[in-house]
């Protein structure tokens, strides 16, 4: 008879977080051995995880961790919300930023071989510790580290988290720390791809383009008007509308409403126009402009420091403007030189449960 106690069995239970009878059973495997009895729940436990490592894990939370040397986000993924809630996860996944800070790795698996912060064992023990009491499949997907001065902001409980990195001889002053919140706020909210327009390659410029003038060029009814009664004119020339729309536009052709009154055969008709006459268009200049303005305003929407600042009660002006504002009023040296923003689980393909179909499949 293994020779422990009820209060061995309730002191396993309070180090490993594992449930009293998996603890009765592994304390009488070890005969008693405490340490032995870890190590056997240990085993267990990644025998378990290695049956459910297949299981999607596309729910978690963003860790964050900030000191003078450095910052980083970390995203750690369960398999439910209810899990990414839980306290000792959340705090895990901070834990594991604070880790990132210190020990600099080069990459996911580096970070999973280093020592955890405040802890003794490697950041893969500890997911895999807390595996044996959560008992979903846990995977530390990804992390960000910045080094010098960043402010971090986290949103909904960890549902999206940023770090905005600076080049600044103002990071202790107040005035810095909420005009930093405030531009990490914006990248949570805003969602930008890039810092600035100078970051976008060329090919992306020229894909940018091309996009934008096949878009155009689908949608007639958002061309110029000169531009468009060529479109018109050309298909009606061409046999491709039928009377009913020729009659149409005729009626309604000063009615800025005119697509409202046509088929969507007749709209189809204009679009294959449009992009035969590709060649054509793109050189007017008029359609110039329009591809010009488009392409700028989105340029505005996708880099940081030409969207328009959402804290409109606060600046009114690009955050480019914000920020130079903000460093004129402080004499100071403020110049944005990064960003990173982590979406729990953005890119994991989720299962989307058919419980219609499950039920039918059940009752057939």
């Amino acid at each position: 008879m293994a020779a422990f106690t009820a209060k061995d069995v309730q002191a396993l239970r309070e180090k490993t977080n594992v449930g009293m009878m998996d603890c009765k059973k592994a304390l009488t495997e070890a005969d008693g051995d405490m340490d032995k009895a870890v190590e056997i729940l240990r085993e267990k436990g990644l025998a378990s995880a290695a049956k459910k490592a297949s299981r999607i894990a596309a729910e978690g939370v963003i860790g964050v961790y900030s000191d003078a040397s450095g910052s980083a986000l970390v995203e750690l993924n369960c398999e439910t919300d209810f899990v990414g809630k839980n306290p000792d996860f959340v705090a895990l996944s901070n834990q594991i930023a604070k880790t990132a800070v210190i020990a600099k790795p080069a990459d996911v698996e580096a970070l999973g071989a280093a020592t955890i912060a405040d802890g003794t064992m490697s950041v893969t023990d500890a997911i895999q510790d807390l595996f044996l009491k959560i008992r979903e499949n846990l995977k530390l997907r990804r992390f960000a580290l910045v080094e010098g001065t960043a402010v971090s902001y986290i949103h909904g409980g960890g549902s999206v988290g940023v770090l905005v990195s600076f080049d600044t001889d103002a990071a202790d002053s107040d005035e810095f720390k909420a005009m930093g919140k405030n531009i990490a706020m914006q990248v949570a909210a805003m969602s930008p791809e890039y810092l600035k327009e100078s970051d976008i390659s060329a090919d992306e410029l020229a894909k940018m383009k091309n996009i934008t003038i096949e878009s155009a060029l689908n949608k007639p009814d958002s061309l110029p008007k000169p531009i468009l009664m060529s479109i018109i004119a050309k298909t009606i020339e061409a046999g491709k509308w039928e009377q009913k729309d020729i009659d149409a536009y005729e009626a309604e052709k000063n009615n800025k409403f005119l697509f409202n009154f046509l088929s969507e055969e007749a709209k189809a008709a204009l679009a294959e126009t449009a992009v035969a006459g590709k060649e054509e268009y793109t050189a007017n200049p008029i359609f110039g402009k329009l591809t010009e303005g488009r392409i700028a305003k989105q340029i505005k929407e996708i880099c940081l420091l030409e969207q328009p600042f959402v804290r409109t009660d606060l600046f009114d002006g690009t955050v480019g403007a914000y920020v130079a504002d903000t460093a004129k009023k402080l004499g100071a040296k403020i110049e944005v030189t990064g960003f990173v923003r982590f979406a729990k689980g953005e890119g994991i393909e989720k299962k989307v449960d058919d419980f219609a179909a499950e039920v039918a499949g059940m009752v057939k």
